[in-house]
């Protein structure tokens, strides 16, 4: 069956979860379209603060379905290309959303899978996730944005190692990488995820949104990078939020 994407409000967060147990949640394009339009749909709701991104059942995401994988080597390339844009598509949406958006990973996170949760800005784990890239032990380069972004946070070498090799980790070692941000008890990754996207609703939105798109366009040069600093500064400055959160902490000192 093919893996649907569910949507429902917790509060302030909308969660979002990738249903088809049956395949390990695995991707298709149906998912694809169905996650750019509940983002834009949570961006244009300001009772939205942050996203969760989980899977149902046991696991996360087995990444792409290989027998799909297997008949759209029929078709011809730009038929294949079209299909893996749409992925891509969601890619770029889930990392210029400009709200928090955190992964709640238990079991397997393979493949697309890996790559889904890497383009979420914050991953929280089960202690006994295991994420593994495995494309090299099918004769496939990997895609997702799973290069970007593991060369980024971890250097050429130790990306290369991963991809190349393919190997299983589990989410100690990519906590230990700086890739897992919290370690959650089997079954609890959720609740947590939840628990983190409730301390984010209490930041301003436009303090959330100017530290996301200045982490995003880091590796520009530092001259560049002060300049967009002091445009975002200046910006959240004139907001009300910032009048009333400076006021109470110097109302704090005073006493």
């Amino acid at each position: 069956m093919t893996t649907e994407l569910k949507t429902e409000r917790r509060g302030h967060t909308l969660v979002m979860t990738l249903s088809g147990p049956a395949t390990r949640n695995a991707l298709s394009p149906q998912v694809y379209a169905a996650g750019i339009e509940t983002l834009n749909m949570a961006e244009a709701n300001p009772e939205v603060c942050a996203v969760v991104l989980t899977g149902e059942g046991d696991h996360f995401c087995a990444g792409g379905d290989l027998q799909r994988l297997s008949h759209n080597r029929q078709h011809d390339l730009p038929t294949q290309g079209a299909n893996l844009e749409a992925f891509h598509q969601w890619i770029e949406a889930l990392r210029s959303f400009p709200k928090p958006i955190l992964a709640a990973v238990e079991g397997v996170a393979a493949g697309g899978g890996v790559s889904l949760a890497l383009a979420c800005d914050l991953i929280v784990a089960s202690e006994s996730a295991r994420f593994v890239m495995a494309y090299s032990k099918v004769a496939l380069s990997p895609d997702g944005g799973a290069t970007w972004h593991l060369a980024r946070a971890l250097g050429r070498g130790k990306a290369l190692e991963i991809l190349w090799l393919g190997e299983q980790q589990s989410a100690q070692q990519w906590q230990a990488l700086g890739l897992v941000h919290r370690l959650a008890p089997a079954g609890q990754t959720l609740e947590q995820a939840l628990t983190m996207a409730e301390q984010l609703s209490q930041v301003a939105p436009g303090v959330l949104a100017s530290v996301k798109d200045l982490v995003n366009d880091s590796d520009r040069p530092l001259r560049a990078q002060l300049d967009a600093e002091k445009q975002h500064f200046l910006v959240n400055l004139t907001r009300p939020e910032a009048g009333q959160a400076i006021e109470q902490f110097l109302q704090g000192k005073r006493r």
